[in-house]
């Protein structure tokens, strides 16, 4: 139940939706059970089998004013006395439709306070997820599947909403309807009530060894689907891969392995939340045929005060108790599913993010001297990464990182946006070290072109805004141009309005890259981290966008990752990482005189070319 009150915590505030929800509950459970308790004074005057005496009929007002069984029946007794059995009829007549036209006005009404606090929690609830993703280090999707993340999100808080906040509405509404039924049956005849009442705890025995297992099937089931979705997900997104190798079958196979696995849970929830209604009716409906038998044993014996119109009245009443009794059940059946679904997101929810903000971290305003990184250590799990990196880069200098594949190039440099934090050692933007400056000032000087192009599906124009509000056209246009990119959107179908397609697709290589080069100049930088942007590229593209990159970084401090160690011999500092250590910096001559691994690298490269 502590997951269930947690989650119920994004209900907040909870008594602006219960309070006028409970009111216009209570005033529905009190027409709708009027209506039934009317049946009996409808069947005596229906069907009275003698003319009624109307000089016997003695009028007595009831003494309370909120007396309405007894007011009701102070008028059916003035109709029958001063007029007949046909306009008594009429005035009951008219009373049922008044009291089922009133019932299911705040009938209507509690439903849509019910359907307000609905989407208010799920809208709450998926805001919390949703930022909380945001908000976490990259790291943590390095090691997470993205498809468990999307099944969180997506699917399980929908599973939240339809089962865990639909028990509000059984918990404010049943019981009240379950206790107006209980005091009209007890009211009607409380030997009868008493003696049917066994069929309640007898049903929730049997219902609650039913509904045992649902939890564990639910948390399988709910896995299961986030499998699948993962599956999905990696099919989609390499769908050339999985056609080139020619793994279009292993790939089905795999999906419809898991679906099968999925649709058999799904089936054994299905059997024992379906199994619990017909138990629950067939009881219901059995225990109302003792009560035929032993309710009309007594009025054939004239040992019952009930009329016949009365017993009748007390069988519709019996029935419609188990319906409340029912719902209580079937809830608690549902439930499951929506605890296992809750404790899923509220997984994700109290997920903490590794990279935080200081307490008191301070604003940085400008970039007016150099990035050090100083002893710098980090490692994924046991495995090392950078060990001991001592590095400076001064302003209005160009650096580049170069060395083997795995000497750790693109994990220092997601270090300097703060993206995670080294084990050990420090890195300092003008002497702060950058655990101690807020993230958003940190990442404000800095621009970030990647290897991987990443594009949204939007137009052209968005894709170079990105993130920013009110940004003027020119500003765009002025990016696009800095990177080299203004003719060809102007060749597109509807220029900056273009839409590229998912994850660019519409746009080759070359094209994608100098979008995210005009992204970057737009944000206009002090800093530039630049990570092999144009190692993925032809030779008439790299030319291109080598251009872009080298009007973005004009009178720019720049951190470099080069694969083609020719666009980099004009960069004023050279850093050859090995292993994870520095193996050697300086300037391209510096490095090929003093014939280490730069020089080796160099002689590979223009063996290879």
């Amino acid at each position: 139940m502590k997951t269930y009150f947690r989650l119920l915590s994004f209900a907040k505030p909870i008594e602006k939706f219960a309070i006028p929800y409970i009111l216009c509950t209570i005033l529905y459970v009190v027409f709708s059970t009027s209506v039934i308790v009317l049946i009996g004074p409808l069947l005596q005057t229906l069907f009275a089998t003698h003319t009624i005496d109307q000089a016997l009929i003695v009028l007595k007002k009831p003494d309370a004013v909120l007396d309405a069984t007894g007011w009701f029946k102070y008028y059916l007794q003035y109709f029958l006395k001063y007029y007949d059995q046909w306009t008594a009829l009429k005035f009951v007549c008219a009373v049922i439709v008044v009291s089922v036209v009133i019932g299911n006005f705040f009938r209507y009404l509690s439903q849509r306070i019910m359907e307000n606090l609905r989407v208010h929690t799920l809208l709450k609830l998926r805001k919390a997820v949703f930022d909380n993703v945001m908000n976490l280090h990259l790291g943590y999707f390095n090691n997470e599947r993205k498809g468990d993340i999307l099944t969180k999100v997506a699917s399980d808080v929908q599973v939240v909403q339809y089962s865990v906040t639909s028990t509000l509405q059984v918990v404010f509404k049943e019981p009240f309807q379950l206790i107006a039924f209980l005091v009209a049956l007890f009211v009607f005849s409380v030997k009868l009530t008493l003696i049917s009442l066994l069929v309640i705890p007898i049903s929730g025995f049997i219902i609650s060894r039913i509904v045992k297992r649902l939890k564990s099937q639910a948390i399988a089931g709910q896995e299961s689907y986030s499998n699948m979705i993962s599956y999905l997900d990696e099919a989609l997104s390499g769908i050339r891969i999985v056609k080139a190798f020619n793994a279009t079958e292993f790939t089905k196979d795999r999906f419809n392995e898991e679906n099968v696995r999925y649709s058999n849970i799904s089936r054994g929830i299905a059997r024992r939340q379906q199994l619990a209604s017909p138990v629950s009716e067939s009881l219901s409906i059995s225990m109302v045929a003792v009560i035929l038998l032993y309710g009309g044993y007594m009025i054939f014996n004239k040992t019952s005060t009930l009329s016949p119109g009365d017993f009748v009245a007390y069988i519709a009443l019996f029935s419609q108790l188990m319906r409340p009794a029912k719902a209580i059940t079937d809830s608690f059946s549902n439930i499951h599913s929506g605890i296992a679904a809750g404790e899923r997101v509220l997984s994700l929810i109290d997920e903490k993010p590794m990279v935080t903000d200081a307490q008191n971290a301070i604003v940085l305003t400008g970039f007016n001297h150099a990035i050090t990184l100083d002893n710098v250590t980090f490692s994924y799990g046991d495995k090392a990464i950078l060990s001991n990196i001592n590095i400076t880069v001064p302003k209005g200098k160009t650096v580049a990182l170069v060395g083997p594949s795995g000497g750790g190039k693109s994990t220092l440099m997601d270090l300097i946006p703060r993206f995670m934090d080294p084990q050990a050692g420090s890195i300092s933007v003008d002497g702060q070290d950058i655990r101690n400056v807020t993230a958003y000032s940190l990442r404000s000087l800095m621009g970030v072109v990647n290897q991987e192009s990443v594009l949204f599906n939007d137009t052209i124009y968005n894709n170079i805004a990105f993130g920013k509000k009110n940004v003027k056209p020119e500003d765009v246009e002025s990016a696009a141009r800095i990177a080299n990119a203004h003719n060809f959107i102007l060749e597109t179908d509807k220029g900056y309005q273009t839409n590229v397609g998912d994850r660019g697709t519409k746009l080759s290589g070359g094209q994608r890259q100098r979008i995210c080069i005009a992204r970057a100049v737009l944000d206009n930088p002090p800093i530039m981290l630049l990570d092999e942007a144009t190692s993925a590229l032809d030779t008439e593209s790299e030319k291109l966008v080598q251009n872009a990159l080298n009007n973005l970084m004009k009178n720019r401090t720049s951190l470099i990752i080069a694969h083609r160690l020719s666009t980099i011999q004009s960069a004023d500092i050279i850093i050859v990482l090995e292993n994870g250590k520095v193996a050697e910096q300086g300037s391209h001559q510096q490095l090929l005189a003093n014939n280490g691994l730069y020089r080796k690298l160099i002689d590979m490269q223009t063996f290879n070319d």
